[in-house]
């Protein structure tokens, strides 16, 4: 079984589209997507279609649930707070009413069982959506935050755009980084791989060439808020 977990699209459907192929490529059995799927990219109508005709299983992250009611104050730095609500409105104009539907409605965690081994899915911690969780955590506040809240034997997260894997009590706890904004300097999109048969595990970060060049030109094509700074932030792999 060939499992693909992928997340942070942020509307960013050119990164998505060359993730797709990459998946297509791999013959990849089962897709799931752990949230912010429209926010901050510069198509989120059409990413948002792509994600939905995967046939995949899909969850709910902060930026989602952002787009559906607004960036509150506490949740983000006070001085960003007026910009990430002008980019949420812009977000939430090219949407229609099902789409927002669509993301209301997410569920916050999948479980998955393939065979005796169990995964356990989430966006940023099992407990929040906004929690963030960096590769350099403690064991201790990972046992914390994730591994106390339910039993398995694989735990998938998103949310800080930043992969890793570890082994922690072991368990193993992965992060897939980021499709559309990778904040670890590589500027490829990034997913995560599982590949489980008879029992045996294997873990990898994969990482996707994206036209970088054409991300930039679409923000600013579709005249989007606060282009300039999302255009370096994709040109160099974080803020």
């Amino acid at each position: 079984m060939k499992i693909a977990f992928i997340s942070d699209i942020h509307g960013n459907a050119i990164a998505l589209d060359a993730v797709i192929s990459d998946l297509e490529e791999k013959n990849v059995d089962q897709i799931f997507v752990l949230g912010d799927l429209c926010y901050r990219g510069p198509e989120p109508k059409r990413a948002l279609e792509m994600i939905r005709s995967l046939n995949a299983d899909v969850i709910k992250g902060n930026a989602d649930e952002w787009v559906v009611r607004g960036v509150k104050k506490g949740e983000m730095p006070d001085e960003a707070l007026d910009l990430m609500n002008k980019e949420r409105d812009w977000t939430f104009a090219q949407l229609d009413s099902e789409d927002i539907d669509y993301l209301k409605q997410l569920p916050t965690e999948k479980i998955i069982h393939v065979g005796n081994v169990k995964i356990f899915a989430f966006h940023a911690t099992p407990d929040s959506l906004f929690d963030v969780v960096l590769p350099n955590t403690n064991d201790e506040v990972l046992q914390e935050k994730m591994i106390s809240k339910s039993d398995a034997d694989i735990y998938v997260y998103a949310h800080i755009h930043r992969p890793y894997i570890r082994s922690v009590q072991g368990k193993i706890v992965m992060n897939i980084g980021s499709v559309g904004l990778p904040f670890d300097g590589i500027t490829k999109a990034s997913y995560g791989l599982l590949e489980i048969k008879n029992g045996n595990i294997r873990t990898s970060i994969e990482r996707v060439n994206v036209d970088i060049e054409q991300v930039a030109q679409k923000y600013k094509d579709v005249g989007y808020p606060n282009a300039e700074m999302m255009i370096n932030v994709v040109r160099n792999g974080g803020f």
